[in-house]
């Protein structure tokens, strides 16, 4: 096998695939359009000087799961994980508000009748929290852990609405399931759906949902760190328009959406990949506001300010409505709000005695709509006074977040829709491989999909040090 190796993108996975293909004693060259590298962790001074936003990725449900990001030595760069004490903290109407802490007994103690069941349900999978993210955050195999699989299996086989209805009788613990599945960006009643629910809820209790100290961007630079220390170099503002411009021969590993490859790829791709490619779906987009605050939100309920993440959503029925809207190509008058308020428990991440939050709602893709009343709106719906701390913020809708990060299609975060023809082998069978030699898809487009683990970049690098010569055929 050729010893040099380009990455186009230095997302995650660009970053973690570029590593792996390191650590096997290639020269590697990542390549970075934009002036700073890291894609979707990127932290920047959105609003007012001193008060660091997070670009796009805030809080990392997976990644202190990752097997890529525990297998490096991150910390030695400089990386720090904070651990809120609870991972989500989700308000309902009247004060009232449930926490997912790591705990699965605490966490059911704030149930009410559903404490019992929460518990049976989800305490033997939390326990094998570990074994069940090794077979899940994998290309298709043979489970190695069949019992904890085949159990979560079992539990996901059903869409998040009708699950959470057939399991749970209060609106508390049917709420906070509602919101853990909808980070799917998938309507509650797909199939899919319920999987994402039981996964992000296993992760609260198994791990915690970490942020990184100073902003995502640390991930992004102890990643980098760790890249340089074993010979590899990342170039930044240098886009990618045609393979051509890369060394012949070399190996090619590519962080980017299929509409990407197909266009630098275009001279090699054969029409009919091309074509499946064309053709693969991305979900919804998002609307996002940065706030840089005089004081933190003030929430209704404290309990609010145990987490990093609050889902701002009421009740089942009301994300469930938020979500499929979104997919019908509707902008809901209520929107489900993920918001992050990572400098409770980061301090640098605004001055003195003041706070940053983040947030986003789910909107058609390509969406040109300002979301920004009725998202603070929500915020106000559970913390009276809200707008009275804000001393300014920044919008991105769907465009800007594509213009920030060519792989937000759209404004889809996901990579593309997380659909069940989608889920297990994106962007199709091939995953990582194309029918061009030396070339790979190593992106969130590829198995496991989204999230900021690293895992999409690990598995595709491997992949490709395992390859064998091949020749163009179908």
């Amino acid at each position: 096998m050729t010893k040099r190796a380009f990455v186009i993108g230095s997302g995650p996975n660009g970053l973690a695939a570029a590593i792996e293909l390191a650590r096997a004693g290639m020269r590697v060259t990542v390549l970075e359009a934009e002036p700073t590298a890291g894609g979707g962790l990127r932290t920047l001074q959105l609003t007012l000087p001193g008060f660091a936003h997070d670009i796009c990725s805030a809080i990392h449900p997976l990644a202190a799961s990752s097997i890529a990001y525990r297998s490096y030595p991150l910390r030695e760069h400089g990386l720090e994980w904070i651990f809120p004490p609870a991972a989500v903290a989700h308000p309902l109407d009247g004060g009232r508000c449930v926490l997912a802490e790591l705990d699965v007994a605490k966490t059911a103690g704030r149930l009410g009748r559903d404490e019992d069941t929460y518990k049976t349900v989800v305490s033997p999978l939390a326990s094998r929290w570990d074994e069940l993210f090794r077979d899940v955050f994998a290309p298709p195999h043979f489970p190695r852990h069949p019992s904890a699989f085949v159990r979560f299996g079992l539990l996901s086989a059903l869409p998040a609405a009708f699950m959470a209805r057939a399991l749970f009788r209060t609106e508390e613990a049917r709420g906070l399931f509602a919101g853990m599945a909808a980070h799917s960006v998938l309507p509650l009643e797909a199939p899919a759906s319920g999987a994402f629910g039981w996964l992000l809820t296993l992760s609260a209790h198994g791990v915690g949902w970490p942020i990184a100290r100073g902003g995502s961007q640390r991930i992004a630079a102890a990643l980098i760190s760790y890249l340089t220390s074993l010979g590899g170099e990342v170039v930044t503002n240098h886009r990618v328009t045609s393979l051509r411009d890369l060394e012949p021969g070399a190996l090619v590993l590519c962080d980017v959406a299929p509409k990407t490859l197909i266009r630098i790829a275009a001279d090699r791709l054969p029409e009919w990949y091309a074509q499946k490619l064309a053709r693969f779906r991305h979900g919804p987009g998002v609307f996002k506001i940065d706030w840089a605050l005089r004081a933190p939100i003030p929430w209704r309920n404290s309990d609010c300010a145990q987490a990093a993440t609050v889902h701002l959503g009421g009740t089942l029925d009301e994300v469930a409505a938020s979500e499929r809207a979104a997919w019908r190509g509707e902008h809901h008058n209520k929107p489900f709000v993920l918001l992050a308020q990572q400098s409770l428990f980061d301090s640098s991440r605004a001055p003195a005695g003041q706070h940053t939050a983040w947030a986003y709602c789910h909107v058609p893709t390509g969406s040109k709509e300002d979301m920004t009343a009725r998202i603070e709106a929500q915020v106000e719906r559970y913390a009276p006074g809200f707008q009275t701390v804000i001393l300014a913020r920044h919008t991105m809708g769907p465009a800007e977040m594509e213009a920030k990060n060519a792989n937000l299609v759209g404004g889809d975060l996901t990579g593309g829709a997380a659909t069940i023809r989608q889920l297990f082998t994106r962007p199709f069978l091939g995953m990582y491989s194309t029918p061009v030699p030396g070339l790979y898809l190593c992106s969130a487009s590829t198995p496991p999909g989204a999230g900021a683990h690293g895992m999409c970049g690990y598995y595709a690098a491997r992949v490709a040090l395992n390859a064998k010569p091949r020749s163009n055929a179908r």
